[in-house]
């Protein structure tokens, strides 16, 4: 392995070494946390082209694929391809675990790589390690939500996280950078070692804001006007309309924790909606029970361009699915921020086969 300068990859053309051949750079996550360090502004930016691109028909992102284990029902790996165009230029894949046992044994329950292909060669270039990108794009995506779906009205003072792990670490961290400010954080988890370890985090973090531990979610969702759903659930478990009455703008980050019967009552924006109507997540279950996507009103991009803007008086609920986009976006600009800096660690003839008849002896 070697740690040459390269410089950052043009879209239309794969990085090649010396000798011709193409170069693959390994991004660990050490890496991939300091290209991505103090710059969230900087990728609301990207996350934010990313779904103008995606709206104005330049990208292409097709079905997630979903690896299942019938001796581990409750876990999964999934699969999503993606294609970027425009000034990113370029293609790939996200390989996603989510195996929430590893959390007893002390360990993060998902795991990830990321792998970029040139778009005019079809040479991947890079693998990066994707856990870290999953929780960033996933933190610029609900933060811009936030941000355009408050325009012309003041902010929600008293946000609740309902779920309290990785992301919603990183989504805590992107709305503080990206200006909100908050007079009381509420937190709620099925785990209360959890909860009491987030608001350790918080409390180191924003020390003049009070933190609140929740005995239970109907407190949780009762005093929050910006709601975070960041769980595992795989099936709604908060049923009562009720509980939102006060019209709170939900970061519906999880997508499995809401009744239909709130979905359906509330104003939906989604990501993508072909995407977020499908595996079971709560407005994918809303669609079976009445037979129609009309309690959709929108997408983030419609939002984004003007076509959409919700009604104060109502719920308004952001369910983003996850566009593989959003990956190879921040992929991208991690990689290209890194190739900048000199310090692509790149594998030595990682492709070794480049002579389509072999050469010399080889070729008899």
């Amino acid at each position: 392995m070697s740690t040459a300068a390269a410089p950052a990859a043009a879209p239309d053309a794969v990085p090649s070494g010396a000798d011709g051949a193409p170069v693959f750079a390994v991004i660990p996550g050490a890496q991939v946390a300091g290209a991505l360090h103090g710059r969230e502004r900087a990728i609301v930016d990207v996350v934010e082209q990313a779904y103008r691109m995606h709206g104005a028909g330049l990208t292409s992102n097709p079905p997630s694929y979903f690896l299942r284990f019938p001796d581990k029902p409750n876990s999964r790996i999934i699969a999503l391809p993606a294609s970027v165009g425009g000034d990113v230029g370029v293609d790939g894949i996200k390989w996603v675990s989510s195996f929430p046992d590893n959390v007893a044994a002390g360990r993060p329950r998902a795991s990830a790589v990321l792998i970029l292909n040139d778009h005019a060669t079809g040479y991947p270039f890079a693998c990066l390690e994707a856990s870290i990108i999953n929780a960033v794009r996933t933190s610029a995506s609900a933060a811009l939500a936030a941000d355009r779906l408050t325009a012309g009205r003041p902010r929600p003072r008293r946000v609740g996280f309902f779920g309290v792990g990785l992301i919603a670490r990183y989504l805590h961290t992107y709305l503080a950078a990206t200006g909100w400010e908050f007079d009381e954080v509420g937190v709620y988890d099925l785990n209360p070692e959890s909860a009491v370890g987030f608001r350790g985090y918080l409390s180191a973090h924003d020390p003049a804001t009070t933190v609140r531990i929740h005995p239970d979610a109907e407190s949780l969702v009762r005093s929050s006007d910006l709601l975070v759903f960041a769980t595992i659930a795989g099936e709604p478990h908060v049923h009562d309309p009720a509980w939102f009455d006060h019209h709170p703008l939900v970061l519906h980050v999880s997508l499995r924790d809401l009744d239909p019967v709130i979905v359906l009552g509330a104003t939906n924006v989604v990501d993508d909606v072909d995407h977020c109507l499908r595996a079971n997540t709560s407005l994918h279950l809303a669609e079976q029970q009445i037979g129609n996507r009309d309690f959709v009103d929108g997408t983030l991009d419609d939002v984004l361009t003007g076509r959409l803007t919700p009604p104060q008086n109502r719920t308004t609920v952001f369910s983003p699915f996850g566009l593989g986009i959003l990956d190879l976006a921040v992929g991208k600009a991690v990689y290209d921020e890194i190739a900048r800096s000199g310090s692509l660690q790149e594998i030595d003839g990682f492709f070794h086969e480049m002579q389509r008849y072999g050469t010399g002896p080889e070729r008899r």
